[in-house]
């Protein structure tokens, strides 16, 4: 309803606007229209806005069953590219990588200049590569996740015990708010060797909600993205607001880094080597300091998005096993045979798990973490599956599209774990039919951390615990609505009980 009445705010602005009309009819001209991907036709000013509707990744898969997996929309003055094939994903993300490797930005981002200094965001650079470097070589490469798999192993224990304290009183656990406070612990300690969750603190759950929060504002539609002279206005309230987040996260990072700098002034200072450390190092053998606007940008983007990420994938996973019990009850039994029931799992022990890793490939499928990836923008004008995508478009790949994909998938809509088995099909970015990490140059630093979080907690639960829903609540009846954002959370939060095999 905001993104409506917003969009007849601009109807009226952009009705007086010469620079509306004259920025709509550039495309034309520009391109002929023959030569433009298959789609609907364009309202005058508005353009296409009003078929995004609330739920683009659902939207846009519509509009590609009718016009094709490869369309083009004008949203107000930006024209835009939908792919939801993987064939033609791979012709964007490996193939093309080079022309499509740099981001449309959104007005949000410009909040707190994070734009400007985001990894996520930055055109491909040098400071874009030097963030890349850090990411991969100190804190995701195979090296340092295998020194740091203890601290993996402890925040899994204390999952469990926050478990086993929810089943003695009784009480059903928020599935995502503990694998939450799994991963923002776990993140937490590798960057700053402390844990941001604790009982006696309320950052937690202010982090949760401005984190979602992020997430929200970002993946939102913004009038003003798509009619730019009304960005000065923020006619949505959605710059102010994520200014407001960023505001709240950047100041705890912020008293982090003060906080480990006073302490290194100590003369006995034993060094933590965690990732803050790392940086200062880093920075004092160079003999320069230490960018802390760059280091607060990157923790702030490491903090939400690899928290979230994590955890929502998390909740999707075990919504899918309680709303198909026959699948949960393989998964248990695979644990069984090979680990022993209520038994926590090692990170060794995730190899033999061949249908624990299909069902997390099969969540990751049907709820992809990023519905829409993110944007990328056309650097030069190239030609995807026979059609003109112009310099300058914006290209969105619908990785929720392309994992639903019939022609691709049987039975797309049913969570089927045991289409993965014997399969060679990844997340890794190589096969492009499953890309929740993207894929490219610009693919998930992130990833090589969720691919051992996720089997590690989802194991482990499942082991170590019999789960079944509220009292109330049958499969049948269960809310699996998606709730949009960058991100894709379910709509209404996922309770479970559990009793202890113990």
């Amino acid at each position: 309803m905001e993104f409506l009445n917003c969009i007849l705010l601009c109807l009226c602005l952009a009705g007086l606007s010469v620079q509306a009309f004259r920025l709509f009819g550039k495309r034309s001209k520009q391109i002929p229209r023959a030569r433009l991907p298959p789609g609907p036709n364009p309202l005058p000013i508005i353009g296409n806005l009003l078929e995004l509707g609330d739920k683009p990744h659902l939207s846009l898969n519509k509009l590609s069953q009718r016009y094709g997996p490869i369309i083009s929309l004008q949203l107000g003055q930006v024209t835009t590219v939908v792919v939801s094939s993987a064939s033609l994903a791979k012709e964007i993300l490996r193939t093309h990588d080079h022309v499509f490797c740099n981001r449309t930005v959104p007005d949000a981002v410009t909040s707190y200049n994070h734009c400007e200094y985001s990894m996520v965001w930055l055109p491909v650079s040098d400071r874009w590569r030097n963030l890349r470097k850090i990411c991969t070589s100190q804190l995701f490469s195979p090296k340092v996740l295998d020194a740091n798999q203890a601290n993996r192993r402890v925040k899994v224990q204390e999952l469990i015990a926050d478990i086993c304290e929810s089943e003695k009183k009784g009480v059903a656990v928020n599935i995502g708010t503990a694998a939450f406070k799994t991963t923002l612990n776990l993140m937490s300690r590798t960057i700053f060797s402390v844990d941001l969750d604790n009982p006696s603190s309320e950052t937690a759950r202010e982090l949760k909600e401005t984190t979602w929060g992020i997430m929200e504002e970002i993946g939102k539609p913004n009038v003003a993205d798509y009619f730019h002279f009304l960005r000065k206005l923020d006619p949505q309230g959605i710059r102010r607001r994520l200014t407001n987040h960023f505001h709240k996260t950047i100041v705890l990072i912020d008293g982090m880094i003060n906080q480990r700098l006073e302490s290194r002034k100590v003369q006995d200072y034993i060094s933590t080597n965690d990732m803050l450390d790392t940086l200062i190092n880093m920075s004092e053998e160079k003999n320069e300091e230490m960018d802390k606007i760059e280091v607060e940008n990157l923790f702030l983007d490491l903090i939400s998005a690899g928290t979230d990420t994590t955890s929502a994938t998390m909740e999707w996973a075990m919504a899918e096993l309680l709303h198909s019990p026959e699948k949960l009850v393989k998964a248990q039994a695979e644990l069984d045979q090979v680990i022993g029931k209520g038994k926590p799992i090692e990170e060794s022990d995730i190899a033999r798990l061949p249908y624990l890793q299909a069902v997390i490939k099969e969540t990751f499928r049907m709820h992809p973490t990023v519905p829409l990836l993110l944007p990328r923008k056309a650097g030069a004008e190239a030609e995807i599956g026979g059609y003109i995508i112009p310099k300058g478009a914006q290209v969105l790949i619908n990785a929720w599209a392309v994992g639903r994909d019939s022609s691709v998938w049987d039975n797309p809509n049913l969570f089927m774990p045991e289409r993965f088995l014997g399969s060679e099909i990844d997340v890794l970015g190589r096969n492009f039919e499953l890309i929740p990490f993207g894929g490219g140059r610009r693919i998930c630093p992130g990833m090589p951390l969720a691919m051992r979080m996720l089997p590690l907690m989802l194991g482990s639960v499942l082991n170590c615990f019999e789960w079944k829903l509220e009292d109330g609540v049958v499969p049948e009846t269960m809310n699996m609505e998606d709730k949009f954002g960058l991100t894709l959370q379910m709509a209404h939060s996922l309770r479970a009980v559990a009793i202890n095999f113990c």
